[in-house]
């Protein structure tokens, strides 16, 4: 392990959008104006499609085969069980990871900052090149847990063969968004969120303001807001935070809002406009909120 790697920033690496109907996600992305990949699949069970942007992606996940669903054994995160559990519950963003260098040191990091004590996971799978052939892939993943929201999943995933993930090719929208440029976090209190925030992503100084806290990462911001301030950010009604804070928008930069709303009404997306952003509620898109921000340039 290197000692070094536990106060490096993390910054974001993807985020788990959980949907039950995985090729219906999928059609919608597209009709937003996202390209959108294969599909892939998991040997425990779940299925996938990419959407990437330049060292950031979605990944739309779904159960595709339950019988190989299984719960791991003590110290471990079963991400296929997790995922389980949250389409029972509804769909919606699921996870939320950040970059990782190092698995077996960003577990001790998390480890050592009391915010979850798991082994880290290694895996591998097949993925197909712009051209339909197959290549591999292969992930390390470090997982943490705010037990204050119990419903997002948070680990940090370290790519082994990034040469044959990332491709500019599937990097090209037509709704003319960048980048990820952030997540916001839904909680009644989210001061209490603030040492977890702060050890997960490696960020050594957290903003707080009336709206709540947030982190700026080498890749994205991490914000975590009321569910006032969420409303008047998205214009929609704040997610239901019976279990705890919930993760409930992805934000993205885009080049001209004008493309973007050509791109949402010649296809029939429903949107609005909020605070000079383009909002997709959460209803539309498979329970999810997208924000196309307004004068983000990525």
């Amino acid at each position: 392990m290197n000692a070094d790697n536990r106060g490096m920033p993390r910054g974001l690496d993807h985020i788990v959008h959980a949907v039950r109907d995985l090729d219906a996600a999928a059609e919608f992305y597209r009709r937003a104006g996202f390209t959108v990949g294969a599909r892939n699949r998991h040997p425990w069970g779940t299925h996938n499609y990419i959407v990437q942007f330049p060292g950031v992606f979605i990944e739309l996940l779904t159960i595709g085969e339950p019988e190989l669903i299984r719960p791991g054994p003590p110290g471990t995160f079963s991400f296929g069980t997790f995922a389980r559990d949250y389409l029972a519950r509804g769909e919606g963003l699921a996870m939320l990871v950040l970059e990782g260098r190092d698995a077996p040191g960003d577990a001790a990091a998390f480890r050592d900052a009391g915010i979850g004590d798991f082994k880290p996971f290694h895996f591998e799978r097949e993925a197909k090149r712009p051209d339909g052939s197959p290549t591999k892939v292969a992930f390390s993943l470090a997982f943490a847990a705010d037990d204050n929201a119990p419903d997002i999943g948070y680990f940090t995933c370290q790519q082994h063969q990034p040469e044959n993930f990332w491709n500019p090719a599937f990097q090209q929208h037509a709704n003319n968004a960048l980048t990820i440029a952030g997540v916001v976090v839904v909680s009644a209190g989210p001061e209490q969120h603030r040492h977890f925030v702060g050890a997960f992503s490696g960020e050594g100084h957290v903003d707080a303001d009336a709206r709540g806290i947030s982190v700026t990462t080498p890749r994205g911001a991490i914000q975590v807001m009321t569910p006032a301030a969420y409303t008047t950010l998205a214009g929609t009604e704040p997610p239901d935070l019976a279990q705890g804070a919930r993760l409930a928008a992805m934000c993205f930069a885009v080049r001209d809002t004008v493309a973007t709303l050509s791109a949402l009404k010649a296809s029939g997306v429903e949107f609005a406009e909020c605070g000079g952003n383009i909002v997709v509620p959460p209803h539309a898109a498979h329970g999810a909120t997208l924000i196309f921000e307004a004068g983000k340039q990525g």
